[in-house]
This record gives C-alpha cells, sequence and structure tokens, in this order.
C-alpha cells in the first residue's frame, strides 16, 4: 500500500512579492509513494538554452524570481526546481524518507523527464552538492557549470565541525527557521513580506520534514551512505574539461566555503572569469543577483 505525501495548499502562494510565475508540475514514479509531484517554474522559449537554477537550504525557486527575468530577457529558457520537500513540491510525512540519494535519484528523474541536455546549470550550495553528483554520473546533462559557495562533501570534509555545530543549533530550535534563516545569511536584510514569501510553503512544522532533514544527510563521514558515491563523483570531475565557473561571496575567500578546493581540482575551471562577490553573504542570490545574472548570461554564452 503507498503513503500519502503532504501538499501545500496553492493559496499559501498568492500574491507573493515579485513572484509573478506560473507553477509547473510533474509526477516522479516512487515505490513508496507511488508518484510525487514536483514543481518547477519554466520561463522563455522552449527551444533556447536552458539554464537550470538549483536551490539550497531554505529557499525554493522564490530566491531566483529576480534572476530569471533578466536570463529570459537575454535568450535563455530559464528551469528552476524545488526539490521534493521544499517550495510547492510534495512533502514527505517523515524526516527519515528522505536520504541524499533519493534526492539524487529523484533530481536526475527530473532531468530526464525534461529531457534536458547541454544545458547551463547553476548550482547554490545544495545545489552544488547535487548537482556536481549528477554532473559527474550524468555528463551529458550539463554542457557548462557555474557553482556559488559550493562544493562537493564527501568523507571528512573541510569545515565538518562548524557544520555539526550549526547543525545542532537549528535543531534545537522549537520552529526549524526558513525566513528567518534566508534573512540571517544576507549581507541585506530582508523585507518581512519576502521573509513570509520563503516561509509561504511550510504551513506549520509537519510540512518541513524535507528542511529538517537537509542537515543530517550531508555526507560529511567516510560512513555515511553517501559518501561512496560521492567520492567517486569528485574523483570523476577531477577530469571534468567542461567549462565551470566560480561565482563566490568574497568573504568566503579562504575558507572551507570559499572556491579554492574547486578551482584546484576541476580542470574545465582554467581560463575562466570566475569572482568573488563583495556585499554578499551566504544567501548570495539575495545579495547579488543582477551581478550573477550578467556574469551567468556572459558565462553561457560563451
Amino acid at each position: 500500500m503507498t503513503r500519502s505525501a503532504l501538499r501545500t495548499p496553492e493559496a499559501r502562494f498568492e500574491n507573493l512579492p515579485d513572484y509573478p510565475f506560473a507553477p509547473h508540475y510533474i509526477e516522479l514514479p516512487d515505490e513508496e509513494f507511488g508518484s510525487l509531484r514536483m514543481h518547477y517554474l519554466d520561463e522563455g522559449k522552449p527551444d533556447d538554452h536552458v539554464i537550470l537554477l538549483l536551490s539550497t537550504q531554505g529557499c525554493w525557486s522564490y530566491i531566483y524570481r529576480r534572476m530569471i527575468p533578466l536570463l529570459v530577457a537575454a535568450g535563455y529558457r530559464v528551469i528552476a526546481p524545488d526539490y521534493i520537500g521544499f517550495g510547492r513540491s510534495d512533502k514527505l510525512p517523515e524526516t527519515e524518507d528522505y536520504s541524499f540519494q533519493r534526492h539524487i535519484d529523484w533530481n536526475t528523474a527530473f532531468l530526464d523527464a525534461l529531457q534536458l541536455r547541454n544545458i547551463t546549470g547553476y548550482l547554490l550550495d545544495w545545489g552544488g552538492f547535487f548537482g556536481l553528483r549528477i554532473a559527474a554520473e550524468r555528463p551529458e546533462i550539463f554542457a557548462r557549470l557555474a557553482l556559488s559557495n559550493t562544493n562537493l562533501p564527501h568523507g571528512d570534509s573541510p569545515g565538518k565541525s562548524w557544520f555539526v555545530n550549526w547543525r545542532a543549533e537549528q535543531f534545537a530550535k522549537a520552529v526549524f527557521p526558513q525566513g528567518e534563516m534566508v534573512n540571517e545569511g544576507t549581507y541585506h536584510e530582508l523585507s518581512p513580506e519576502t521573509i513570509a514569501a520563503f516561509d509561504a510553503p511550510y504551513p506549520d512544522e509537519s510540512y518541513k520534514t524535507g528542511p529538517r532533514r537537509f542537515p543530517m544527510i550531508l555526507p560529511i563521514s567516510a560512513d555515511d551512505p553517501a559518501s561512496p558515491a560521492n567520492t567517486a563523483a569528485w574523483e570523476k570531475l577531477g577530469s571534468w574539461e567542461k567549462p565551470v565557473l566560480t561565482l563566490y561571496s568574497k568573504d568566503f575567500e579562504g575558507s572551507a566555503m570559499g572556491p579554492a578546493r574547486v578551482l584546484n581540482h576541476i580542470p574545465g575551471c582554467k581560463g575562466q572569469d570566475h569572482a568573488l562577490l563583495e556585499h554578499a553573504n551566504f544567501y548570495i542570490v539575495e545579495d547579488q543577483s543582477e551581478e550573477l545574472a550578467r556574469r551567468l548570461i556572459a558565462f553561457a554564452g560563451g
């Protein structure tokens, strides 16, 4: 007997600031739930080159609301999915319903269902955790990659102790933060309306199983179930020759969250117009949407 997922009422997404985009849905087959509905934005002309925008912890496709119109105006088709458990996508009833591998499977199935090949991927934090793994395993999907504040975690990852402490702090909170998490990770303070929009997918704590599970499934230890596959993917990326651009927050330069590990490992980084952006915190898309769009347009058309 299949189980049931939670689905956020559509009314929660009405009249969000700066978010005029029509929803699109696809049903992904799932052994436990029969199928799961995954939401995505799809803007621009169908035959234009695709730029895929993958988001991160605390976010859903809403974070790309200011980048999308700029990319479309430049002649690109933009696709921005919500991970299962996030945004307008289905939410699973238990935190244990999620694993790193299941997210890889769901996202790969999504890309295959839309028949996306030779696209440009913009990967923000968790977008890179998933996207870099998929790129290594399915290189035909991506023609080029742009990365922000991300890496491919496996084994004893840099910054592990900091992350473990942060994870404990978040889980100690009675209400798992989403909009406030984004607000605390931006250079410029967000408006109350924007914070509320990041919270819109989650009417109560029962809808937050996906965000709550994210920190627990990150493969930061060698004995994590996802570490062997991520390690193998990282080794493959050591011979990835397709273009890779890094657009990181300057404040992370020299830290475990900086671009050095990627730049030193992936050959496709060579010769690209990399940047460390000023006035940008962890949620760099909130702080530097226009600059990121400008650089992404130049990169995708290069």
